[in-house]
């Protein structure tokens, strides 16, 4: 009995892991010209910028090992392409790194010269959902009380709209409840 439940736990511990990979985005990085320091062929800055990173995603660096490699970096080494203690070093020119939290990640080729040419990347998932919010008005109309001027603006209700569909969503609450969901239905089966 203690056997199958150790059996069961690692069975639940394995399918959580694959959803969570199958949450994730696959970036490859530089897109087609993978990463490179040739002739500024990628700005990186850029391709960052045009991107959306989230909790789970797989960043995969392309690149001939012979030449390049990536480093995981702090944000002060990022900024002075300060190769001395990076984090993590990846040499297989094939690299997936999984994006395990919110904030930046920053990378960087560790081989002389290329970081200084562009060769580094500021990966940034953000720390609370992006949502717009109003902006508060400059300053206070002249019909405006100077304590209404002073309070801080409401934000609006978020109300959802009506559903096109009644079927649940497993995608709820940041994409959590479709791993509960998912892992609680697998341990069902097979407990069956």
């Amino acid at each position: 009995m203690a056997l199958e439940k150790l059996a069961m736990a690692m069975v639940m511990v394995t399918v959580m892991a694959l959803v969570e990979a199958i949450d994730g985005s696959v970036h490859m990085v530089g897109d087609s010209a993978g990463w490179t320091s040739i002739n500024a062929v990628v700005d990186y800055k850029q391709w960052s910028a045009t991107k959306t990173f989230k909790v789970g995603d797989i960043i995969v660096f392309k690149y001939n090992n012979q030449f390049h490699n990536v480093m995981r970096v702090t944000h002060a080494m990022y900024k002075t392409c300060n190769v001395s203690a990076p984090l993590a070093t990846y040499t297989t020119g094939n690299d997936s790194i999984t994006i395990k939290t919110r904030g930046h990640h920053f990378f960087f080729c560790g081989v002389p010269g290329h970081c200084q040419a562009g060769q580094k990347l500021d990966i940034n998932v953000p720390r609370i959902d992006q949502q717009p919010s109003p902006t508060p008005s400059a300053s206070a109309s002249p019909t405006t009380s100077v304590s209404e001027a002073a309070s801080p603006p409401v934000p609006a209700a978020r109300v959802p709209g009506p559903s096109l569909n009644s079927a649940v969503s497993f995608k709820a609450v940041n994409g959590h409840f479709g791993k509960i969901a998912l892992a609680i239905i697998f341990g069902f089966i097979f407990l069956a």
